[in-house]
């Protein structure tokens, strides 16, 4: 058997003929040395993470470039996650899944301890005050997704001051607070998200707090002058497809004799130890560490200034990846696939996400100039999503679509209107994917079978404004319920109607309602001449 912690990884020949690459670094002298000197600090220890900066990191350890590990923190702490990183000692195993169906396998042990944000007394107090008032610390980065950065009902927090800070942005903020008492020393909030301009959502969460106590009389003015002088946040652009373990991946460990003891807490949150996720993988981060920086353009990482960084993100969200990922999500679902990958071997559904790519959205592209986008999409359309190996599905990128739509769609729409000799009501492919997502939120099938939707903040809202649109009714009844949704900016970036799409959008949803097999006579029409 081979057992994931510490002693297990004693036995390095076992591993080795399983087939299993292991840290080559002294893992007991990055323990101590991060104890004694953090550099890196990472928030929200999820699957991207584990698959991605700590791997990075590794390669640095490896390679003699780093010497300190990541201090991983984790949201609040359950008996489950304590359990599973207490039994696996912080380790992981990454198994990344080719396009031509080889497997890599190894084992991942940059993550040299746990933080709980939100557990133990309220403040920042504990280890994780002491990892952040290490003037060793050089940056703490985030993964915690596009929704973990807003601030509602912070009310409470912001009456409380640092010292009782209760909620994540109050606790993250009250860590800075005690670095600024501590010695000011610089350091650098790198949010690694993949939403636009992520670095300024980061610093508009932490500034709410500093200037609502700082209003309040709760901590000096020179607490909030400290932020904007001393603390960084950079943009980034990251991608890399890290679906949820999945259990084939499992069944392929366990046969390796990899002892896996998966967990669920009590919210439902699915614990393993062990990743799977894609080969290719980007990272391009506006290059400002005030305190200095890992050299993680040593492994691949692409530092540059922050215009270059927003036209990176551009290209992928707007694009060359995202918006192919959307319209192959809500189409999975209304086709019944359960595999991204499947989709891919559908002619219909290559036909769009080709049409969105290459048709409509390379003429507006932003060309990043580290990036060459038509080489970027050709990797995405013909490599990534067909991937077979990788096990991702149209539920799982369906979720919040409503929050993507704008970036994704809107955008691009936005370009036509904006540039001359363009016109968005030109446009077809953007406007079917529309139409099928408002179709998918009916939740019903191509066979007009309910099915579940994926979670949304607007799900109940957008439902409700679509709970009277019915096969069969009047063409003006449809474009009278739709009028609301397509001229909500919000959502799309702009309106639709003023940009004369509704009543090509409202005639699609239509043809997609007409009955049993309408979706896919729908998508047959449209793109029947694309080559």
């Amino acid at each position: 058997m081979l057992h994931l912690n510490n002693e297990g990884l004693r036995d390095r020949a076992a591993w080795e003929a399983a087939g299993y690459a292991l840290p080559r670094f002294d893992r007991a002298a990055m323990l101590e040395e991060t104890r004694r000197a953090p550099q890196w600090v990472h928030f929200g220890a999820g699957n991207i993470f584990k698959a991605f900066q700590a791997v990075e990191a590794q390669k640095l350890l490896d390679a003699g470039a780093l010497r300190s590990g990541i201090v991983a923190v984790e949201r609040s702490e359950s008996p489950e996650k304590r359990a599973s990183y207490e039994a696996h000692d912080c380790l992981t195993v990454l198994v990344t899944l080719k396009a031509d169906g080889t497997v890599e396998k190894s084992v991942v042990g940059s993550v040299a301890e746990v933080c709980w944000l939100l557990s133990g007394e309220a403040g920042a107090h504990g280890r994780l005050r002491e990892v952040f008032t290490a003037p060793s610390l050089r940056l703490a980065s985030f993964t915690i997704t596009e929704k973990g950065y807003r601030v509602d009902g912070a009310d409470g927090d912001l009456a409380a001051g640092p010292d009782a800070a209760r909620g994540y942005w109050g606790r993250v903020t009250a860590l800075l607070h005690a670095r600024w008492q501590a010695n000011a020393a610089p350091l650098a909030l790198v949010s690694m998200d993949n939403c636009s301009h992520n670095g300024d959502k980061l610093k508009e969460a932490v500034m709410t707090f500093a200037r609502g106590w700082a209003e309040r009389g709760l901590v000096p003015e020179a607490f909030v002058s400290y932020l904007t002088e001393k603390i960084s946040f950079p943009w980034t652009m990251i991608d890399k497809i890290t679906p949820a373990p999945d259990a084939s991946v499992a069944e392929l460990l366990r046969a390796d004799g990899l002892e896996l003891e998966a967990a669920v807490t009590a919210r439902g949150t699915h614990i393993a130890p062990f990743v799977n996720a894609e080969e290719s993988e980007y990272l391009v981060v506006e290059d400002d560490f005030p305190n200095g920086r890992p050299p993680l353009e040593q492994t691949g990482v692409l530092f540059t200034d922050r215009d270059t960084v927003s036209r990176a993100e551009r290209m992928k969200v707007c694009t060359c990846l995202n918006p192919l990922h959307t319209a192959l999500a809500v189409s999975g679902c209304l086709l019944g696939y359960t595999r991204i990958s499947e989709e891919m071997k559908d002619p219909e559904l290559v036909r769009l996400v080709r049409g969105i790519g290459y048709d409509e959205g390379l003429p507006v592209v932003t060309d990043p100039g580290v990036l060459d986008p038509r080489e970027f999409l050709d990797t995405a359309v013909n490599v990534r999503i067909p991937n077979p190996f990788l096990p991702d599905t149209p539920q799982r990128i369906a979720t919040d679509t409503s929050q993507k739509v704008p970036i994704r769609f809107g955008e691009t729409i936005k370009s036509y209107a904006e540039r001359p000799g363009l016109d968005p009501a030109g446009l077809t492919f953007i406007p079917l994917a529309i139409a099928l997502w408002l179709r998918y939120l009916l939740a019903v099938d191509d066979a007009l079978r309910p099915f579940p939707c994926s979670g949304d903040p607007m799900l109940d809202t957008l439902q409700a404004q679509l709970s009277g649109v019915r096969p069969g009714e009047p063409e003006t009844a449809t474009d009278e319920r739709l009028a609301p949704i397509l001229s909500d900016r919000a959502l799309f970036a702009s309106d639709l109607v003023a940009l004369g799409l509704a009543p090509k959008i409202g005639g699609m949803l239509r043809e997609l309602l007409s009955g049993p097999g309408a979706v896919r006579a729908t998508l047959k029409k449209y793109t029947a001449e694309t080559p």
